[in-house]
């Protein structure tokens, strides 16, 4: 369960996060683990990206918790401090010079013909991890976390234009995602 107010337990927890105390820090990863892991699969590529990105954001959250001000709740802050720490990874990929085939995207999802449920969670995520990493990023950013273009621009160091173009291309690739998977989860009901 995570702690969404700053209640009595809660306080201790990051006074012993602040003081260094390990164990501390264990309860802390441990109740965030799910949530922040959440979040950064979002962005990455796959889990061990994720699990990559979750661990450099804990780094930070242990590193910075003294900044942490009680009056908000501190689940927001960990999100935005993991979301920050995708967008970092996401920013030195670039920088590396790794970029990803865009057209290897453009391939259609292989669905299992055993699929028999309506579109959910899981679903949703696999679709958004399809994307290719930039409309992804812009795509989180902005219709999950709820930055603006402008926010987005400056946080990616892309044009505004590019966010709002992204963003677009994004969603529309998601609504022939959805629409495929809506049509073989159709076939699928249909047989049974």
């Amino acid at each position: 369960m995570a702690i969404t107010e700053v209640d009595e337990k809660s306080i201790q927890i990051i006074k012993g996060c602040i003081d260094g105390d390990r164990r501390a820090q264990k309860n802390l990863y441990t109740v965030y683990y799910a949530m922040a892991l959440g979040v950064c699969l979002r962005y990455a590529n796959n889990r061990e990206d994720a699990i990559g990105i979750l661990n450099e954001g804990f780094f930070k959250v242990f590193k910075n918790i003294h900044t942490y001000n009680d009056q908000n709740p501190f689940s927001v802050w960990i999100k935005k401090i993991m979301t920050n720490t995708a967008i970092d990874f996401y920013r030195a990929k670039i920088r590396q010079g790794i970029q990803v085939d865009i057209a290897m995207y453009e391939e259609t999802i292989a669905y299992d013909d055993t699929i028999s449920q309506k579109l959910n969670y899981e679903d949703l995520l696999a679709m958004v991890h399809q994307l290719p990493p930039a409309y992804r990023a812009v795509f989180n950013l902005y219709a999950i976390d709820g930055y603006g273009h402008e926010e987005i621009s400056v946080m990616l160091g892309i044009a505004i234009g590019t966010s709002k173009s992204n963003l677009h291309k994004a969603r529309g690739r998601l609504a022939e995602m959805v629409k495929i998977q809506g049509a073989i989860c159709g076939k699928t009901e249909e047989k049974t």
